[in-house]
């Protein structure tokens, strides 16, 4: 959706203004899918240099927001613009900002704009926006907006099919399937709130990819999925419930406003717990999320949680 949003609003600026623009990245291209979609579609994209910010002195975020911490955007600074989906319990910092939590994904409302000012629509950025639309989405699942539909199928038409489905099924690594395995034998369940802790990945995208695997689960209404990663603990919460809040759940879970951010059904986040830190320590954090989250949902379990496939 980031990747779309982005190699988007890049074109609208280019066609509609005559803004030249540099789309770049913090942090990995983890997801295997991601990185698909990348090199298929040859996405002008490049790593985040420190220099950038020096460089360029008008600076947008998309799927993201100046506070967020998610991206290494300077807290001193004041973004020029800001297109994201999130809900945030603070004002973006920013001289222009569009937050819309109810489009269903950040691409949406690029690809609106685009088409409301009937700009042809060049087959790589519509195979982008569809895709970072399915992938958002997950294939339309929790697209419950009838904008997310529509405007959809209104991008459809430009896409490349092949490319489409190119992207979705990547060949994937032996670590990939080793987490997911992990990730199913180990994973606990109370009532209907399934948990599972893979410890150390290869990438933090695949918390997330677990986390809306195990939803699918008959009778799950929760899931919460975390790893480890560069001394971190990232987390990803899903709910099958279309009213619910998971930003703000999590939010309360991890106790720190600015460690998560969703919409929705869907939420992550991360904090800081040191790669030197011993595995009893990470083990007692991630059992005490677990029980956080629990007590948040008021399902605190009268005994321990069980394994949901043992």
């Amino acid at each position: 959706d980031a990747l779309a949003s982005a190699v988007a609003l890049r074109y609208l600026l280019k066609q509609a203004f005559g803004i030249r623009s540099l789309i770049v990245y913090g942090g990995v291209i983890g997801r295997m899918e991601n990185k698909n979609m990348v090199e298929i579609l040859k996405l002008p994209i490049q790593p985040l240099k420190a220099s950038h910010f020096k460089q360029y002195p008008h600076v947008a975020l998309v799927d993201t927001q100046p506070m967020f911490n998610n991206n290494p955007f300077p807290r001193d600074r004041k973004a020029t613009m800001v297109i994201d989906q999130h809900r945030s319990a603070v004002k973006p910092k920013a001289d222009f900002a569009i937050i819309d939590v109810q489009c269903g994904a950040t691409c949406v409302i690029l690809a609106q704009a685009i088409l409301a000012m009937k700009l042809e629509i060049p087959s790589k950025i519509a195979t982008s926006i569809a895709y970072g639309i399915l992938s958002e989405t997950l294939q339309l699942h929790r697209g419950t907006n009838n904008r997310v539909i529509k405007t959809y199928m209104k991008i459809l038409p430009h896409s490349n099919m092949r490319a489409i489905a190119s992207i979705q099924n990547p060949v994937r690594s032996q670590n990939f399937f080793k987490s997911l395995s992990r990730g199913i034998y180990d994973s606990l369940i109370y009532q209907g709130l399934i948990i599972s802790h893979l410890g150390k990945v290869e990438n933090p995208d695949l918390v997330a990819q677990i986390a809306d695997f195990l939803l699918t689960y008959r009778g799950v209404r929760w899931s919460l999925c975390t790893g480890r990663y560069q001394g971190r603990l990232h987390l990803s919460l899903r709910s099958e419930r279309p009213k619910s809040d998971a930003g703000k759940i999590l939010r309360d879970v991890l106790k720190r406003t600015e460690r998560a951010g969703g919409h929705g059904t869907i939420a992550g986040g991360s904090l800081e717990v040191g790669e030197k830190t011993s595995g009893k320590k990470w083990r007692q954090i991630e059992h005490m999320l677990s029980r956080r989250l629990a007590k948040r949902l008021r399902m605190l379990p009268r005994k321990r949680f069980s394994f949901a496939f043992r």
